[in-house]
C-alpha cells in the first residue's frame, strides 16, 4: 500500500527550494557616543526661580513647583537631542528621565499651563527663566 498525498488546491504553488531557507543577517550594531554632550545649562547655573521670577517687566506666571532635579532633567533635555543623551550626561536611567518629564508635564497641567510637547516645554522653561532664549 501506497500513502500519497492528496493534489494541491488550485492557485497554490508547493514551495520551491530556494523558498525554503531564509538567510539571516546579523542585526546592524548602533554606534553609542562614549563621551557625553556638555550641556551649558548645568556647568553655569541660573539664579533662583524665585529670584528670576521677581525681575521687573517679566509677566508672572503659575509656579509650577518643579524640584531642583526636575530643573535639571527638563534643561538638559532641551539642550541635548534625546532623552538617551540627557540620561547619559546626567548619569541616570531612561526610564527615570521620561518619569522626570511626566512629572514636570503633571505639574504644569496641574497649574493651568499645559505642557504637552518639547516645543511647549520649551516655552514654560523660557517663561519661567529656567533657560535663556541666547542659550537655546
Amino acid at each position: 500500500m501506497v500513502l500519497t498525498a492528496p493534489p494541491p488546491p488550485s492557485g497554490i504553488r508547493p514551495a520551491t527550494p530556494g523558498r525554503t531557507h531564509s538567510v539571516r543577517s546579523p542585526l546592524r550594531t548602533r554606534i553609542v557616543p562614549t563621551a557625553a554632550p556638555t550641556v551649558p545649562a548645568l556647568q553655569a547655573p541660573l539664579p533662583s526661580v524665585a529670584t528670576r521670577a521677581a525681575v521687573p517687566g517679566r509677566p508672572a506666571y503659575a509656579h509650577a513647583g518643579l524640584s531642583n532635579r526636575e530643573i535639571d532633567v527638563l534643561r538638559a533635555w532641551l539642550y541635548c537631542d534625546s532623552k538617551i543623551g540627557v540620561a547619559t550626561t546626567l548619569h541616570i536611567a531612561l526610564g527615570t528621565v521620561n518619569t522626570h518629564l511626566t512629572r514636570i508635564r503633571l505639574k504644569y497641567n496641574a497649574v493651568g499651563r499645559p505642557a504637552p510637547t518639547k516645543a511647549a516645554l520649551v516655552a514654560r522653561a523660557l517663561q519661567d527663566g529656567i533657560v535663556a532664549l541666547d542659550d537655546l
